[in-house]
């Protein structure tokens, strides 16, 4: 008996849901994606084999370009409005609500406390301008010095935030006396322990570190 053909049909897969799928995820990484704030300065770190990694969050960045300027700045949005409320109060800078929003939503700082406030108030295109500028946070070898501007800032910062971890960011450029009065500010308050941001070399043939490391490679 003969078979009855069926007639072929072309395989038809509705694609909406995927679509609508695929607009769901492209929404929600464009709505949560936190975009790395402009930094305040070009610099150019040194080079070092040291691999250790950076934390990834509650950081204090104390940056530093070729010149010896020093920016400070602090990642964790909610802590910045405790942070610059605590400055407030101690250096009496009298800035106003908008102004201590402005310093929330910002990124690093480097104008010293007398000129924080206008350039707090100042539109994004001028507080660029004011940066480009700007003298630097005044910071001292002594801890309790009053040039030592930076000092206040640590000091806020660690108060404000007993998780934040510090990390120090240095043009290869810049003079040795602007560093060591960052790490002196540091130890006047018993702090030895923060991070150095470098870039990443190769650890040079023949050195006691290359022999280590080609050792734990061959036990691995």
């Amino acid at each position: 008996m003969p078979h009855a053909k069926l007639p072929r049909k072309s395989t038809n897969i509705d694609m909406t849901a995927m679509c609508d799928v695929a607009f769901l995820l492209l929404t929600f990484f464009m709505l949560a994606t936190k975009f790395k704030p402009d930094e305040p300065v070009v610099v150019v770190t040194p080079s070092s084999i040291s691999q250790i990694t950076l934390p990834d969050v509650d950081i204090m960045l104390i940056t530093v370009d070729s010149k010896g300027k020093i920016f400070f700045s602090v990642d964790n949005k909610l802590k910045r409005m405790d942070l610059i409320e605590d400055v407030n109060s101690v250096k009496n800078l009298g800035l106003t609500k908008e102004e201590k929003t402005s310093f929330a939503l910002g990124s690093s700082i480097g104008v010293p406390f007398n000129e924080l406030k206008a350039y707090l108030d100042a539109n994004p295109d001028k507080q660029k301008e004011m940066t480009t500028n700007a003298t630097g946070i005044p910071a001292d070898t002594a801890v309790l010095a009053p040039t030592n501007e930076l000092a206040t800032w640590i000091r806020s910062a660690r108060e404000t935030n007993a998780k934040v971890r510090i990390c120090i960011k240095a043009d290869g450029d810049a003079s040795y006396p602007s560093v060591a009065k960052i790490i002196k500010t540091l130890s006047g308050y018993k702090i030895f322990k923060f991070n150095l941001i470098t870039n990443l070399k190769a650890i040079p043939p023949g050195t006691a570190a290359y022999q280590d490391a080609h050792a734990t490679e061959k036990k691995s």
